[in-house]
């Protein structure tokens, strides 16, 4: 690809259709999309935003998957809103669980297509890691994610969706106030660009964070994105959550292989979109993600030019031993070697975890996602058809 080639959502495009016969479905309509649904079926307009709230807290607070379930509704408006509405969230193919506890999650959702979301448990918090494409655009070398064409955008009700079928399989609604929560956090890490799908990301988002509902606090939702500049002061503005940053690189030479976005938006430019961030701060500094791969990007002069670009960057800097994957083209850093480069980013003020590989043994590590189904690279004109029946 040139170095001027532009990185294109062609496929985004293609309309989608509501299959035949299927219900609007209430998850993942934002409180005022899902009164004007109310309206529509002709629920008396005094009522609306007491039902919504209703409704509302029995998806959200209860985990309800039935309108049957929503007992403080009389039966003639759950009948209606079962004939008018359905509250469906992804299917669960397959749950694997790790040696070390980490669960990944195998998704089916509309069109049969997959995904995949990875709860990964610790002493103090549990994260949850959760897709916004099936597939991705970016193709970024070190990522087997990367490997797998994009097929469509995730709907809010998908997205929303994998944080309740999460706390289905943990049991998790209905705990009394104060309990230590499994998921704590909320990371969009997993498969895909969430910056290619901003609005349905923030509208997932921004039902994860209702106070009358999940209740995530924003700070405990970091958003991922190798870079998509135009929609990262949007993302601030409109969502509000924590950033992280797909780095990978010091140099665009470098990261204009390992990171193909970066030939359209520089590191320059990235940067200074990081500098713009709204409420950057020491207490919400942007993470920026830096995978260790052998004799690529792991040199000391690479750690002392990381930390002079991102100076003045309230940040800190998340080290990832490179995850393996069949086939791929790099090796894992050395140990010796990661150290050393910590050792610089430190000495120099930034914080620098190394992230501890979770899940290998059933490839839910970073990089390591990519659903069964869609593991075969699809034509456009195999997507379009697939896209096209939805």
């Amino acid at each position: 690809m040139p170095a001027d080639a532009p990185i294109t959502q062609d496929l985004l495009t293609i309309p989608r259709k509501m299959p035949e016969g299927a219900l609007p479905n209430l998850i993942g309509l934002r409180r005022e999309a899902m009164a004007a649904e109310l309206a529509r079926i002709g629920t008396p307009e005094k009522q609306i935003k007491m039902r919504v709230g209703q409704i509302w807290q029995w998806i959200y607070h209860k985990g309800a998957t039935s309108f049957e379930d929503m007992t403080n509704l009389s039966k003639e408006y759950r009948a209606l809103l079962a004939e008018n509405f359905s509250l469906t969230r992804p299917d669960v193919v397959t749950r694997q669980v790790s040696k070390d506890g980490t669960r990944k999650y195998l998704l089916r959702i509309a069109g049969g297509h997959e995904v995949e979301a990875v709860y990964i448990p610790e002493k103090n918090r549990g994260t949850l890691c959760i897709s916004s494409q099936v597939g991705c655009t970016l193709t970024c070398s070190f990522c087997h994610t990367g490997t797998q064409k994009l097929v469509r955008n995730l709907t809010a009700a998908e997205i929303v969706g994998q944080i309740l079928v999460a706390r289905d399989d943990l049991g998790e609604w209905g705990k009394p106030a104060g309990d230590k929560r499994l998921i704590s956090n909320v990371v969009l890490m997993g498969m895909g660009e969430p910056l290619y799908n901003t609005d349905n990301v923030r509208d997932a988002m921004l039902i994860a964070m209702d106070n009358e509902g999940i209740s995530l606090s924003r700070r405990r939702i970091t958003l991922s994105t190798s870079g998509i500049v135009p929609e990262i002061i949007r993302a601030g503005q409109e969502i509000g959550c924590m950033l992280a940053i797909s780095f990978h690189a010091t140099t665009d030479e470098v990261r204009d292989k390992l990171v193909p976005i970066n030939r359209k938006h520089k590191i320059a430019e990235l940067l200074q979109a990081c500098r713009d961030y709204p409420r950057l701060s020491n207490a919400e500094r942007i993470t920026f993600e830096y995978v260790m791969l052998k004799d690529v990007n792991d040199s000391d002069a690479d750690a002392r030019r990381l930390v002079q670009l991102i100076a003045g960057i309230p940040a800190k800097i998340n080290l990832i031993p490179f995850n393996p994957w069949p086939g791929a083209p790099y090796e894992r850093s050395d140990w010796e070697r990661i150290e050393s480069f910590a050792e610089i980013v430190n000495n120099a003020g930034y914080a620098s975890p190394v992230r501890t590989p979770r899940g290998e043994d059933i490839m839910a590590a970073c990089g390591q996602l990519k659903s069964a189904t869609e593991r075969a690279r699809k034509s456009a004109a195999q997507i379009a058809k697939d896209i096209e029946g939805l």
